[in-house]
């Protein structure tokens, strides 16, 4: 079974994404995933139950979605680094899940212990990972494999529809029905998407009439939950390859828009601790939401091929991502808060469900769910920067170091980027090609740039924000180009008329130090609870009419560590006061004050850091 080779009655993807292998990371997000491979990500198997005597391989633990979960990342993650130990891991737990299918088909435990039998959810899952595998691997036995379990599931929506987690979830099985589809063309299983769509929650009727527009304080509810909302937002994507009806694409934006206008937060993602939370910086958001909001834009990229969906993503990779993580990514949080100036244990919290140690950084504080899933983010960000494009060409829809190789109308095709990106706002291409072909070359100019170049030789070419910028040419030999995206500092009004800033991809806060205590386990997966040791209630003096008066920006080396304190690659100064009636309340910053502020403190000068550097952090300010 190959690529995409029949008449498909799905509607066509703007890009389609590339077989994994196919992209290789290089520089700081080649040293970013070499990180995560050495962290948690690549020893939880080694040590944490859940998965080293998971059910999946037959032994005594949880045999429900957290080894599939974590599969999901660690399948990218090996085939991305081409990492011999890694490999071997993953194809030992594909060897056994393969080699132990059931009669009836399922893959899995049939039952697991808190679980009703036959929950299609967690098949779901590890049908995405077993994707992926096939991809790397071209192993025929996924094939068999898939078309046995969704022969079963196809008979089980029958005998009960979806329910729980499954129902909130089912557009994560419709892409692994669609995936199959298009390299099989079985007609069948169209009719079993639209039973995972029929029982489903309906997503667009539920932002469509959206009833939830401040912070939940008590309750549990499927809709209202972070995660299955993070994962709602690529439903009606999801389906409109296959409804092929435009009110589907309207959904996606609406879902955005409502999210953002009541619970969003400058970094792209949106509150929820575990529910929707509002629009306070000092509230949560909640690991696995980060990670499945980035696979649903990835997937609404591919789709749709809208630069806003890249830009977002670009955005919650470069900061939201990276501040949930210790970072040598061998602890991460449970919820990040945009406002973090303090992670402790505390009964007295400010979350309305989630427990008392959910924003330390740990194994698996509050709960196990993201120690399971927090592997997707980078690895499958990496494996998206390049897609083919749906005329025959090649487009690069996010930026960071990397390289693509494919094969173009009988042409071996590699294209290399080399750049400092998101730091930076040069980007160094390097086209080569074994003989000259003609396709077209898609380039993403964002919609926060103004003035972007790019210089082919002597010519050089403005091109317009907010689009793919088409170059079609004969490639032959090898080809240089380069791109400017200038980066201008943006001034946002936040929660209470607060102040933001943003620069590019990045968003920009306040350098806090620090202070690590550990408090519970060994290292190196320790649980740490973090301390201020400077100031941070501080009120911005800004120029927000021209905020490059007020913010100097100053560019360092990128280090092999980008996302941490020490390692950050560029720093912003600017002036500010303190605003001494702004404490800590409920083990966080308290309430944001209404600005402008007055304040008879010294003007002092202060440090700010990108979003994704910090692990304490106010990125909410007061205005002077």
């Amino acid at each position: 079974m190959d690529e995409i080779k029949i008449e498909s009655k799905l509607a066509k993807r703007k890009f389609v994404p590339l077989p994994l292998g196919s992209i290789k990371p290089r520089g700081w997000l080649l040293n970013q995933l070499r990180i995560q491979a050495n962290g948690l990500s690549g020893h939880l198997d080694e040590f944490w139950a859940d998965i080293a005597r998971s059910g999946w391989i037959g032994g005594d633990a949880e045999g429900w979605e957290r080894a599939p979960y974590w599969l999901d990342g660690v399948v990218p993650l090996a085939f991305l680094l081409d990492d011999a130990k890694l490999k071997d891991k993953v194809h030992k737990w594909m060897d056994y899940i393969l080699t132990h299918q059931n009669p009836d088909g399922w893959l899995g435990p049939i039952k697991d212990t808190r679980y009703k039998e036959y929950d299609p959810w967690p098949i779901f899952i590890i049908m995405k990972a077993m994707t992926q595998y096939y991809e790397a691997t071209k192993d025929e036995r996924v094939v068999s494999a898939l078309r046995k379990v969704l022969i079963r599931l196809d008979k089980l929506l029958d005998e009960r529809p979806l329910f729980d987690w499954g129902k909130s979830r089912w557009a994560d099985g419709v892409l692994s029905v669609h995936w199959f589809y298009e390299r099989t063309g079985e007609e069948w299983l169209l009719n079993l998407a639209k039973k995972l769509h029929d029982q489903g929650y309906n997503w667009s009727e539920h932002f469509a009439d959206f009833k939830y527009k401040e912070r939940l304080i008590s309750g549990f509810d499927q809709t209202t939950h972070v995660v299955n909302n993070a994962m709602a937002i690529k439903s009606p994507g999801v389906w409109f390859r296959q409804s092929h009806n435009e009110a589907d694409k309207k959904s996606v934006y609406q879902i955005l828009e409502m999210l953002d206008k009541y619970h969003g937060q400058v970094t792209g993602i949106f509150t929820g601790d575990e529910h929707y939370a509002g629009l306070n910086p000092s509230q949560g958001t909640e690991l696995c939401a980060v990670v499945e909001y980035m696979f649903s834009l990835e997937n609404l990229i591919s789709f749709f091929g809208d630069v806003a969906f890249s830009d977002r993503l670009e955005k919650i990779t470069f900061n939201a991502l990276p501040a949930t993580f210790k970072p040598d990514m061998w602890a991460h949080q449970y919820d990040q808060q945009a406002n973090q100036v303090i992670c402790k244990h505390s009964e007295d919290k400010v979350y309305a469900t989630n427990g008392p140690d959910s924003n330390i950084f740990g194994l698996e504080p509050n709960y196990g769910c993201c120690t399971a899933n927090m592997h997707q983010g980078f690895p499958k960000f990496a494996s998206h920067l390049w897609m083919k494009s749906e005329d025959g060409g090649l487009a690069i829809v996010a930026y960071a170091p990397s390289e693509a190789n494919i094969n173009l109308s009988g042409s071996s095709v590699k294209t290399i980027l080399e750049t400092d990106y998101p730091f930076d706002d040069k980007l160094n291409f390097t086209i080569k090609t074994d003989k000259a072909i003609e396709f077209p070359l898609y380039l993403r100019i964002p919609n926060w740039t103004e003035g972007a170049e790019i210089k082919i030789g002597d010519d050089v070419i403005k091109a317009k924000s907010g689009t793919f910028h088409k170059i079609v040419r004969e490639w032959s030999g090898t080809t240089s180009l380069t791109v400017h995206l200038p980066m201008r500092v943006i001034i946002s009004r936040r929660y209470h008329n607060s102040v933001a800033i943003e620069r590019g991809a990045l968003v920009y806060s306040l350098k806090i130090g620090e202070e690590w205590k550990k408090v519970k386990g060994e290292e190196p997966h320790a649980d740490w609870e973090v301390y201020p040791t400077t100031d941070w209630n501080y009120a911005l003096e800004i120029n927000e009419a021209n905020p490059e008066e007020s913010i100097k920006f100053e560019l360092k080396t990128v280090s092999d560590c980008p996302f941490s304190p020490e390692g950050a690659p560029i720093i912003a100064k600017v002036k500010g006061r303190k605003v001494p009636e702004w404490t800590i309340e409920h083990n966080a910053a308290g309430p944001l004050p209404e600005s402008p502020v007055k304040s008879s403190e010294s003007l002092e000068e202060l440090t700010l850091i990108p979003y994704g550097c910090t692990n304490l952090r106010v990125t909410e300010f007061p205005k002077l």
